[in-house]
């Protein structure tokens, strides 16, 4: 599936070529071009949960936090999220894995993100993160809004798996960069998993689940339970670290739309409505 943004001008910066242009979606104007690519998201899908907040785990590790106040770029970096996504070790690794996923959902295919590492031998890494989705591709050149940085959480939240398993799923929302799958991919993605909202820049951060209870036994079979959680032998059900579930969809969000199924907004456990929403949908 092609979705295009007419590029109007294009510039040119350590990090990334970020073609720009203005929206009249009612979105405000997003930078870069997404451009042949498939809101179904066929890798990547298996970020682990504990990520989503690893200063839980560690305070040395990324804090999503200290991202959103700069640009996307190597050279912006503060101090202490270069210390964490180049600290060798397992708790580095977690950090650059949660990097890795914000820049595939915040820019588009025509951008990355560079930067080098030392291994526990003293072996220099290169690393290159892709942008995939696009759905802040203006963060590469300034600082991230509270809209973007809801809709690269949805996103972040989405592409967790518990079991570490990638699973292909198709995301849909009301974000450009997400409005229009193509018949094939409606067709190839029937079946509505749950949906995906919150800010995982927040202080603390908030991540919110919920799920389609016709389906909840289909998406555990893919592997897929940080929507509906996992039964517990005593009752009740054990949520995905760092992703809170309020229940059924149809009880916590609007209606999804006849055409392309995504919930247009939903309501977290204190009663806030939210409309950077990804509903997504498996095989």
């Amino acid at each position: 599936m092609k979705r295009r943004i007419r590029a109007l001008c294009a510039h040119t910066f350590l990090l990334a070529s970020v073609p720009c242009c203005g929206g009249s979606d009612g979105f405000p104007a997003e930078w870069g071009s997404v451009d042949e690519v498939s809101s179904a998201l066929v890798n990547h899908n298996a970020l682990n949960p504990n990520a989503l907040n690893p200063n839980a785990l560690n305070p040395n590790a990324l804090d999503p936090i200290a991202l959103a106040p700069n640009r996307l770029a190597s050279n912006a970096l503060s101090a202490a999220v270069r210390a964490a996504i180049t600290r060798p070790g397992e708790l580095g690794a977690m950090s650059r894995q949660l990097l890795q996923y914000i820049v595939s959902c915040a820019l588009t295919p025509s951008q990355s993100f560079r930067f080098s590492w030392r291994d526990e031998r003293g072996e220099l890494r290169e690393e290159v993160y892709r942008g995939y989705l696009g759905l802040a591709a203006s963060w590469a050149i300034a600082p991230l809004s509270e809209s973007r940085e809801q809709w690269v959480s949805a996103c972040v939240a989405s592409r967790a798996n518990r079991a570490g398993v990638s699973v292909m799923i198709s995301s849909r929302a009301a974000h450009l960069a997400l409005r229009h799958p193509d018949a094939s991919e409606v067709e190839s993605y029937p079946m509505e998993e749950g949906a995906f909202w919150g800010n995982l820049f927040a202080t603390p951060p908030r991540l919110y689940a919920c799920y389609n209870e016709s389906n909840v036994e289909s998406a555990r079979a893919l592997s897929r339970d940080c929507a509906a959680g996992l039964p517990e032998p005593g009752g009740g059900v054990r949520e995905c670290p760092n992703i809170h579930i309020v229940g059924s969809c149809d009880l916590a969000c609007d209606a999804p739309g006849a055409a392309d199924g995504y919930r247009p907004s939903c309501t977290d456990d204190r009663g806030e409505s939210w409309s950077a929403v990804i509903t997504t949908f498996l095989p």
